[in-house]
């Protein structure tokens, strides 16, 4: 490899780990704005954006996204749900599977937060053509699988 190539992978590597913190910093913001513990308001950001999707997420697979053990998420979800922001429900064809749902007024009150954000970012994703927004997307795809398989391989720690 070349070293304008090189240069170049270090300086997306870098901005990849910069964007990282930053969007830690701003999560442990919304813990702060929602009185949360850090891991809490990561839990209910998940949770939001799973229900964003159309596809609620369940515990199992939150423990997973969080790296928690199910008894450390069991408890995270007795804390939120405690506090209203979080309703588990069965709906699923499948009864023992429980989908975690955002509580009364928890979407309003994350829209709030984020919606300067939002407007941001659309803003400054709008210049960019469609071709360049699906290569960006394919390649940070390519990063998450990669990074979840090195996670769930054990290959890291």
């Amino acid at each position: 490899m070349d070293d304008e190539v090189a240069a170049h992978r270090n300086r997306l590597l870098t901005g990849l780990r910069s964007f990282g913190a930053r969007y830690a910093e701003i999560t442990r913001r919304f813990a702060d704005h929602l009185g949360l513990h850090a891991t809490d308001a990561t839990a209910l950001t998940e949770i939001l954006t799973a229900e964003d999707s159309g596809t609620p997420i369940t515990p199992a697979r939150l423990a997973r996204r969080l790296g928690l053990t199910s008894g450390a998420t069991t408890i995270l979800l007795n804390r939120l749900e405690a506090a209203g922001y979080v309703v588990r429900s069965r709906e699923h064809t499948d009864r023992r599977v429980v989908s975690l749902r955002s509580g009364p007024g928890t979407n309003e009150r994350a829209y709030a937060f984020f919606a300067p954000l939002a407007e941001a970012l659309d803003a400054m994703l709008d210049p960019h053509p469609r071709p360049q927004l699906e290569h960006t997307e394919a390649l940070l795809d390519e990063l998450d699988t990669t990074l979840a398989g090195l996670l769930d391989e054990g290959r890291l720690g």
